[in-house]
């Protein structure tokens, strides 16, 4: 999966809000949850780079990647939005 796929993922659950997903419930929680969920998975990513393997550092920014992208969703944020900041 790619990053553009990834936010596609986010903006469809979003919409749909299946059951039983963790990111339906950071939905719920809205920009705060998603944002402390976001800080924790970028800490995780600090200490796979100090202490844990490459296959667990590229675990862990996945995860930051994901909730980049599940709070784009939340805040109707674009690709486009944020590629011009790149």
């Amino acid at each position: 999966m790619n990053f553009e796929e990834m936010v596609a993922l986010a903006q469809q659950r979003k919409i749909e809000m299946p059951e039983g997903k963790s990111t339906t419930e950071l939905f719920r929680k809205g920009a705060h949850g998603i944002g402390k969920k976001l800080v924790e998975e970028a800490a995780e990513s600090w200490m796979a780079a100090r202490f844990e393997t490459r296959d667990d550092l590229a675990l862990e920014l996945s995860q930051v990647l994901y909730y980049v992208a599940v709070m784009m969703a939340e805040k109707d944020l674009s690709l486009e939005e944020v590629y011009k900041k790149l």
